[in-house]
């Protein structure tokens, strides 16, 4: 049997200031913002199955990601752009295929909201 279970668990995401980090992913999310910063680097998004946690310990301008490590889901991809962009979203790319489109958070992180 292999000890090994084929599930993400977390996410980690490189942030540079992390009560600006979570205020901007609470915001886009929709999810209560809570002070409860773990080890003064660590904030863990309550998140719906695979976890995020946003950690500024790990920032460094060369450890954002340039290309999207996972997803966030939308069911309307066309009212998520829209959403995005209302909120001042740094969007990087236009709807791709009617089914993705890539963002940036404050840090330069690129993500990516796919239609699921």
């Amino acid at each position: 049997m292999n000890p090994i279970i084929n599930q993400i668990g977390t996410v980690f995401i490189p942030v540079k200031e992390i009560e600006k980090a979570r205020d901007w992913y609470c915001d886009i999310l929709g999810l209560p913002v809570t002070e409860e910063i773990l080890f003064d680097h660590l904030y863990v998004l309550p998140m719906q199955g695979t976890g995020v946690v946003l950690d500024s310990k790990i920032y460094h301008p060369e450890r954002i990601y340039q290309s999207p490590p996972f997803h966030f889901n939308t069911s309307d991809i066309e009212e998520a752009y829209q959403f995005m962009k209302d909120k001042g979203v740094k969007v990087v790319t236009k709807t791709e295929h009617d089914q993705w489109f890539n963002i940036k958070d404050l840090d330069g992180n690129v993500l990516m909201i796919c239609e699921c």
